[in-house]
């Protein structure tokens, strides 16, 4: 029987009902006495230098209130990246500054170069048109092989080429994968592109600075994934303010996808703008900027060999990729194409040796972070299309391929070669459920029948493992983190017994107030109703790293569980006092604390009231009260992992490509909501349908953006995606932290676009098209133009 409530239970998000009745409160909406305006000058060209700006004529413009420059931010200091890498000679990486307005040059179009603060929103456009900028064209440093080959040319005139790192992983590896390759007796290679993503939240995002003069206090109101850092970068690194000075409040967030975890520059301005003018300052994003602004997703050029023997066993695997940063280097980036991807090359198969190496190169585009999966779906991709490709040069079926090199069941914990250590996993059971859920072995039949209505399809799969909960802190320092990536949680109980729960994470999407509150009236006894959850609000929240690369349960659940652990430790110390027993006699189950053995009981609300009325209470062993704050840093990463099965239906005539089905078979370990699991799995096969077939940033050969608005970026729509099927039955709980879980938010968006090109691949192949890649997006243009040219070379 399913669950009422409590954990494993599919509770209906508490979130909704506001969402879906316009109650729901974001930055935009959010309006202070008095507040001003701000709209940004940004660049045209991709590379340019400036040589003057006159803003006269802007000044005099009407409801102007201040003009800002670069000038202004001279003295101010950089946004820095959170990852320090190392290339493989031991030199750190190159980190020009990134200012809050460029100064010098501008390196990608749209980047800001001035901003005018107005009365109201269209003054300051209006303004900002008046502003007349003196930009020398220079040429765009655009493709990443040239931009590596050419040091005449860079992005950043300080740095004495365009290559930010060189980087090899496991550098000791390589002399051995060398050898294994040129003894191998089957070598597979493929070059493939992962194509560049434009995040697309449903909220852009939007920014209020506030300075209060009396206090010299600061609040930022912004659409962030993760406050707390937000404070820090800003505070420490970019404008020297005091952390106990500023307040960041991230209310409700539409979306984020990874795009909202970094600070950008129009965060600082408006509180340097309203610090200036002594009153609220607002920008509000719209969809052409974030465009040219939001960090982009994605962006590699591999080549992948895998050496084989004859029979298919996996030997060992070699990738070299160029990792575009953009012009300036976001948050997050630096460990996106490094730890992130290099260390999942792996994936979930007993390959013996790998060696990764990656060149991560300046451009003059939108930097890249990371987007949905950041890194694990650039490291699944190559990898799940390297084996395809592989298995039909060596007439062996896909997924016996995959199930002969899968990690044994009792192989666990694994090492692998490129360092991480999995807890646990059963590979072949997600396997086998997929197999049983997408019906494959009836796959012939439905071939035979697209092909009757003069259609060709394909089968593909993808096998895939991720790493989550980025952990250990002491670990990831020693690979060049620069933060800390624990979390914290604090548990409030008041004196009636209803809960406030504050945690570091922040919820954009993924269900927190609905998912946290269960964990705590599971853990308690209490109804769901009676907990509530705070977050946002640094002001409110001890600390916390926020919600990305899933592990706003894993991590931030888990400092729940903690802070909940203690308040029940010190409600059986009360209890025990209350009933004449000792400590250890106090058993806790279903919101009532009873003495072994006998019928004395008391529930969870009366000792509640007693920690806050404590007349009969033992004060010289406690303090009144009932809050507990714990901090948790997890002992190592979670791997959720899964098994993937698409089937698409390919017209010859046009190209055109249409999921016909789609399988998932998931193991998340143990799961909290299976309702707000399979909706998440759901998003994320979506956007990797997205990349598969449809999305992808394209600039012209001056670094224009062709795809900056709706008509010319093309997003999934409804009749894109098929009715998905998600399973997530094959259980390996993790084996570190209390709840067993292992993440789930991403997994839809790593495991789907091999799955999808596979499909299309074998869909190819089965018209008798020689194709053994297509770059993606899969556009009908591109997959006809595949076949075009497979029928001329058999001509």
């Amino acid at each position: 029987m399913p669950k009422d409530s409590g954990i494993g239970a599919s509770s209906k998000r508490r979130e909704d009902v506001r969402f879906l009745t316009g109650k729901g409160r974001y930055t935009a909406d959010i309006d202070l006495r008095g507040q001003a305006y701000v709209a940004f000058a940004r660049s045209t060209v991709a590379h340019g230098r400036i040589n003057g700006i006159d803003t006269s004529a802007a000044e005099e413009m009407p409801g102007v209130l201040a003009v800002f420059t670069g000038e202004d931010f001279v003295e101010v200091g950089s946004n820095p990246a959170g990852w320090l890498i190392h290339s493989k000679d031991g030199s750190p990486m190159k980190e020009p500054k990134r200012p809050v307005l460029a100064h010098g040059k501008v390196r990608h179009v749209g980047d800001a170069y001035a901003a005018v603060v107005a009365e109201t929103p269209m003054q300051a456009k209006d303004a900002v048109e008046a502003i007349e900028a003196d930009i020398e064209d220079l040429p765009a440093v655009l493709d990443m092989a040239s931009a590596v080959a050419d040091n005449g040319n860079r992005v950043h005139d300080e740095i004495d080429d365009n290559i930010c790192f060189d980087w090899g992983w496991i550098e000791d590896n390589k002399a051995a994968v060398d050898e294994a390759f040129a003894s191998a007796p089957h070598v597979t290679t493929l070059e493939l592109i992962n194509n560049r993503l434009s995040p697309n939240p449903m909220e852009p995002r939007a920014s209020i600075g506030d300075y209060n003069p009396g206090t010299e206090d600061y609040t930022l109101y912004t659409t962030s994934q993760n406050p707390h850092v937000h404070r820090l970068l800003i505070g420490a690194f970019v404008m020297g303010i005091p952390e106990h000075k500023l307040t960041v409040i991230a209310p409700d967030v539409g979306g984020g996808f990874g795009s909202k975890i970094y600070h950008y520059g129009e965060e600082a301005l408006v509180l340097a703008a309203s610090r200036k003018l002594g009153r609220p300052v607002k920008w509000v994003c719209d969809r052409s900027e974030a465009f040219m602004t939001d960090a982009h997703g994605r962006d590699h050029v591999t080549k992948i060999e895998l050496a084989t023997d004859k029979e298919g066993n996996f030997l060992a695997l070699r990738t070299e990729t160029l990792a575009n940063m953009g012009a300036y280097l976001s948050n997050f980036s630096t460990s996106v194409p490094t730890f992130l991807h290099g260390t999942l090359m792996a994936g979930p198969y007993k390959t013996p040796l790998v060696y990764v190496n990656v060149k991560a190169v300046f451009t003059n585009t939108v930097p890249v972070d990371a987007y949905r999966g950041a890194g694990r779906p650039e490291a699944t991709y190559s990898l799940e299309r390297v084996i395809d490709k592989c298995a039909d040069e060596l007439g062996i079926d896909k997924s016996e391929i995959r199930r002969k090199n899968f990690i044994s069941p009792d192989a666990f914990p694994y090492t692998t070669p490129v360092g991480l250590i999995y807890d646990t996993g059963n590979y072949g059971a997600t396997l086998d459920k997929l197999t049983e859920l997408g019906d494959l072995a009836g796959f012939a039949a439905r071939r035979a029948e697209s092909e009757k209505n003069g259609k060709l399809r394909g089968l593909g799969l993808s096998t895939w493992i991720e790493a989550c909960g980025i952990a250990p802190s002491h670990l990831v320092g020693q690979l060049g983190a620069r933060v800390g990536l624990y979390d914290a949680a604090t548990v409030r109980v008041n004196a009636t017994g209803n809960i406030s729960v504050l945690t570091g994470a922040h919820s954009h999407g993924q269900s927190h107030e609905t998912v946290f509150a269960q964990v705590v009236s599971d853990m308690l006894g209490i109804p769901e109703e009676s907990v509530e959850i705070v977050h946002g609000d640094t002001s409110k929240i001890p600390f916390g790293m926020g919600s990305y690369g899933s592990r706003s349960l894993a991590v931030c659940g888990t400092a729940i569980v903690k802070a909940t652990e203690k308040i029940i430790a010190k409600c059986k110390k009360i209890a025990a006092h209350q009933m004449e027993a000792s400590v250890e006699d106090i058993v806790f189950e279903n919101g009532a604390f009873t003495v072994a053995g006998t019928d004395k009981s008391t529930s969870f609300g009366d000792i509640a009231l007693s920690a806050y009325v404590p007349h009969n209470y033992p004060l010289e062993e406690l303090e009144p009260g009932l809050e507990e704050c714990s901090f948790y840093d997890p002992a190592n990463f979670t791997y959720p992992a899964g098994a993937y099965a698409c089937e698409v239906e390919v017209d010859p005539g046009t190209g055109r490509v249409e999921v016909a089905s789609f399988t998932c078979a998931d193991d998340f370990g143990n799961v909290i909501n299976p309702m707000v699991v399979e909706g998440q799995v759901h998003g994320g096969v979506v956007q990797g349908i997205g990349q598969a077939l449809l999305e992808g940033v394209v600039h012209d050969a001056d670094g224009q953006l062709l795809t900056g608005s709706y008509m010319d970026y093309a997003m999934p729509r409804s009749n894109d995606v098929p009715m998905v099927t998600v399973d997530h039955s094959c259980q390996t709980p993790c084996t570190h932290n209390p709840l067993g879980v292992k993440g789930c938010g991403e997994a839809g968006a790593i495991g789907t676009p091999p799955a999808v090109v596979n499909a299309v691949i074998d869909a190819l192949k089965s018209g008798g098209h020689a194709v053994d890649h297509i770059d993606m997006p899969l556009t009908p243009q591109k997959v006809w133009a595949a076949m075009s040219g497979s029928r001329m070379a058999a001509e």
